[in-house]
């Protein structure tokens, strides 16, 4: 039961790389985030501004809200870097990502697939954990780019910045 008394929503998901998995949203979307996880950007604003060139959940529409793909910038096709926000490639293929074994059986699409999950209101406790702790270690970048680039200066380590961008953190901002 979530804490309001409701039953949790039950999320069935047939897409290309998953079929019949499923999982409870018992959270409310974009609350009760762990105080650890504090990302500076939505999974809709990502789609929006331009991420994992664009090849990133364009069979998921049935999983998450219409409002993520009304703006996104999407290519079903194939990658294209310049539909990034900094125009640049900042992703490993997905086949690096299996190899170092970044990819929970749960989320064969990675970090942000379990993002999207867990903003939506999916909570697996482990597995939470372990994606927070990443996402907590990927904040060295912030200091490497504060060192480098006069604020607000976004043509300074483009790839640098969209990795960020990649990962949830608005690093327009900086």
């Amino acid at each position: 039961m979530r804490d309001d008394g409701r039953r949790p929503k039950h999320i069935v998901v047939n897409d290309l790389m998953q079929q019949g998995y499923g999982y409870d949203l018992v959270a409310a979307p974009g609350q009760d985030f762990d105080e650890r996880f504090t990302p500076g950007l939505s999974p809709e604003e990502m789609l929006r501004l331009g991420v994992f060139g664009g090849k990133y959940m364009t069979d998921t529409r049935d999983e998450f809200p219409e409002s993520w793909f009304a703006e996104a910038r999407l290519c079903h096709e194939r990658h294209q870097p310049e539909l990034n926000y900094f125009g640049v490639n900042a992703s490993l293929p997905l086949s690096e990502w299996r190899r170092r074994g970044w990819i929970h059986p749960d989320d064969p699409r990675g970090w942000f697939q379990w993002y999207c999950r867990y903003w939506m209101g999916r909570r697996l406790p482990a597995e939470d954990d372990r994606q927070i702790r990443r996402w907590r270690a990927f904040r060295r970048h912030v200091a490497q780019l504060q060192r480098a680039c006069p604020f607000g200066a976004e043509e300074c380590r483009p790839k640098q910045r969209q990795a960020r961008m990649n990962w949830a953190y608005d690093s327009r901002k900086l």
